[in-house]
């Protein structure tokens, strides 16, 4: 997925007003987020925040207080001006910052907006407050929510000239987008159960003694809660290992951004699997100062380097 389109044109005071909205709502809700896409340039990161917006949207629609019949019309009436995004129906002067953000970003970059459409199956799934059993059931849900995610920004960022094995980027893309989803699970597992969500597998849960959930700020009485975090982080981190192929088949600043995003899970895990319990007591974070480390880090191509050497050996 080569980069086709020209991203540098002038973009008109509608539409600029529109991104300018989208980069707030992403400033705001998605501090992680907004580490990683500063480091895109300027057409870049403006789609990248209309993605955000978009996506934030249907997110608050699932997590938000009103009634579930709502919820499910909410929606559908967002999955409606998606439609209208995709037949290309908003026009600059539309009262939709997001939708007229959003339909500019499509037209620059080839981003696969059903993607969308999959995120807002993946919060119906909530609605229905469905449960997994394997694994293999979650992942359903993660590709939903966040492998779209993955796959929606490739669009953006296009692929660099003549990158081996390019044709499986989508792939790493996705895979990158459930290891992240993996990781915001485990860091949440309390306040999801307050909420009444489960989505760890109910298998892994009954092999480490935790069915009765995490109501409380301790483990349930008799499990092996740190066995169960450990095995989540391991899986998790082949996930992170396999979806890092992606980042030697974009270009220095698209990389440097999904490596700083990457790189800021991947230390919340580390903080994780050293303190398990931590999770069941609160929200696990990284100071902004580490975070800026990430970043940098990413922008350096330490990353990116690492994994071309780990791919190249992998051939020999």
């Amino acid at each position: 997925m080569i980069r086709a389109v020209e991203a540098s044109q002038a973009v008109s005071a509608p539409v600029l007003a529109a991104y300018r909205y989208c980069e707030t709502v992403t400033g705001q809700q998605a501090r992680n987020f907004a580490y990683g896409i500063r480091l895109l340039p300027t057409p870049e990161r403006r789609a990248m925040s209309a993605l955000y917006a978009f996506s934030r949207r249907v997110d608050d629609i699932g997590d938000g207080e009103l009634p579930g019949a709502v919820k499910v019309e909410r929606l559908e009436d967002t999955r409606a001006l998606l439609g209208r995004v995709q037949a290309g129906e908003v026009e600059e002067d539309d009262t939709d910052p997001v939708a007229v953000a959003l339909a500019h970003a499509s037209g620059v970059f080839p981003i696969p907006l059903g993607g969308l459409d999959e995120l807002i199956d993946g919060v119906q799934m909530d609605l229905r407050g469905a449960t997994y059993e394997t694994w293999d059931d979650l992942k359903v849900y993660c590709r939903c929510v966040a492998g779209a995610i993955g796959r929606l920004s490739l669009g953006i960022f296009g692929t660099e000239p003549g990158a081996r094995g390019v044709e499986r980027a989508p792939e790493y893309a996705d895979t990158l987008g459930l290891a992240l989803q993996l990781t915001n699970i485990l860091r949440d597992v309390r306040e999801d159960a307050e909420g009444g969500r489960t989505y760890l597998p109910a298998d892994d849960l009954a092999k480490f003694g935790c069915s009765a959930g995490f109501a409380g700020p301790t483990p349930p009485e008799g499990s092996d809660f740190a066995g169960l975090v450990h095995f989540e982080v391991r899986r998790a981190r082949a996930l992170f290992a396999e979806g890092y192929r992606l980042l030697p088949m974009l270009d220095r600043r698209s990389g440097a951004c999904v490596a700083a995003m990457a790189g800021i899970y991947r230390r919340l895990l580390d903080r994780i699997e050293r303190d398990p319990e931590a999770v069941l007591r609160g929200r696990v974070s990284l100071p902004g100062r580490e975070k800026a480390y990430v970043a940098v880090r990413g922008l350096s191509g330490l990353d990116t380097r690492h994994v071309s050497r780990q791919t190249l050996r992998g051939r020999a």
